[in-house]
């Protein structure tokens, strides 16, 4: 889950991520990526994904079965790869590019890895934890609602 409030782009972007096992929390972080005219919630998208891949990586899960599910169509659609076509989307110009691409690198070191997009509401536990950090900052929310 993504955030950039009170403006995108320009404000305060922020993720939060959380990497279940079997069902199971094993790892949850919310942080604060950028702000200003750096901070955009395609920042945010994918920092929150480096962040992701960085701590799997980290902890020697490169071969195991990774689901990537995020409200991030984006962030979904541009790392898919799909047999017949490629990649589902380009990449054009923007903020995010350069942290894609490292995304992209990242993925390389990664045998068994798909993306899923999922809708907001089932993404909850990503969302409250963007949102806490920029709550804790007392950043007043005009985008998406507290």
């Amino acid at each position: 889950m993504l955030l950039s409030e009170p403006v995108n782009p320009g404000g305060y972007a922020s993720y939060g991520l959380v990497i279940l096992k079997d069902g199971k929390e094993i790892f949850k972080q919310g942080r604060l990526v950028a702000q200003g005219k750096e901070a955009s919630n395609n920042v945010a998208e994918y920092s929150g994904l480096l962040a992701a891949l960085l701590w799997l990586y980290k902890n020697n899960l490169q071969d195991a079965k990774i689901v990537v599910r995020a409200d991030s169509k984006l962030v979904i659609y541009q790392m898919s790869v799909d047999p017949s076509i490629g990649r589902k989307w380009a990449m054009n110009k923007g903020l995010y590019i350069p942290i894609a691409m490292r995304c992209r690198e990242g993925l390389k070191r990664f045998s068994n890895i798909t993306f899923e997009w999922i809708p907001r509401e089932e993404n909850y536990l990503a969302d409250e934890l963007s949102k806490s950090v920029l709550k804790k900052m007392n950043v007043k929310f005009r985008i998406q609602p507290e």
